[in-house]
């Protein structure tokens, strides 16, 4: 199970909006673990505003 902590910590300095391609990418490129990247992946393709909104769709 993916933690919202893990999650903040792939998406630090990430420059919003972004929409979740360039989200999972950020990720990828600041070490989100498999499962945080998995999670991610399973987000609404959509605009998002900054990162309570990212954490909303992963976790709501």
């Amino acid at each position: 199970m993916v933690s919202p902590i893990d999650v903040q910590k792939a998406l630090s300095g990430m420059d919003y909006p972004a929409r979740k391609q360039q989200i999972v990418e950020h990720a990828e490129k600041h070490g989100g673990s498999k499962e945080v990247l998995e999670a991610l992946e399973g987000i609404e393709d959509r605009e998002y505003e900054g990162p309570s909104g990212v954490s909303s769709a992963v976790f709501d």
